[in-house]
């Protein structure tokens, strides 16, 4: 596993940071771990469907299909 150093930190940041893993019941290394894994989760891209996949997932029961608006028909016209 990797490891991490962030240097430059407020006192008054890591004071407040300090608190916050303690009401969390964590060490400030692991509330660091877990904050960090949350954000990078949050930003992970969905995979990659097939469009086989695609299309199976939509012939589902449950798939809603766009309904055409409920607007009159118009006729044509072969008038010169």
């Amino acid at each position: 596993m990797g490891s991490l150093t962030i240097r430059n930190i407020p006192d008054e940041a890591k004071h407040l940071f300090r608190q916050l893993a303690a009401a969390n019941g964590r060490s400030m290394e692991e509330e660091a771990r877990q904050m960090i894994l949350s954000a990078v989760a949050e930003r992970a891209a969905p995979p990659h469907k097939s469009i086989g996949q695609m299309l199976y997932e939509m012939s589902r029961p449950g798939f809603d299909i766009p309904q055409a608006p409920d607007s009159p028909a118009s006729y044509a016209s072969f008038d010169e």
